[in-house]
């Protein structure tokens, strides 16, 4: 099982409600790059603080949210992908 973590070079903020990430690039944070995180996506986020695989995540948002087992991992599976691309979150290991 791939572990999933956020990335030691963004920073983010909870603003009214909102998760915002900053990439940061030799000390100085990317404006350019701002992302900005829905509810669901905020909760993804405040989970993968430590390092949790994909089935960790689902179950976190099973928990929060309604829908289809299924759905909601592929769901996640896309949101880890475009993170990772982004470079805001990194595979950290393999799960024993």
């Amino acid at each position: 099982m791939q572990l999933y973590v956020r990335s030691k070079s963004v920073v983010s903020r909870v603003i009214a409600g909102e998760t915002l990430i900053i990439p940061v690039r030799r000390g100085v944070g990317d404006l350019a790059s701002i992302y900005s995180l829905n509810e669901v996506a905020s909760v993804i986020w405040e989970t993968v603080t430590a390092p949790r695989s994909t089935e960790e995540i689902v179950h976190v948002l099973q928990e929060k949210f309604a829908g289809e087992p299924e759905q909601i991992k592929c769901d996640v599976t896309a949101f880890l992908g475009e993170m990772g691309s982004a470079g805001l979150i990194n595979e950290v290991g393999v799960a024993a």
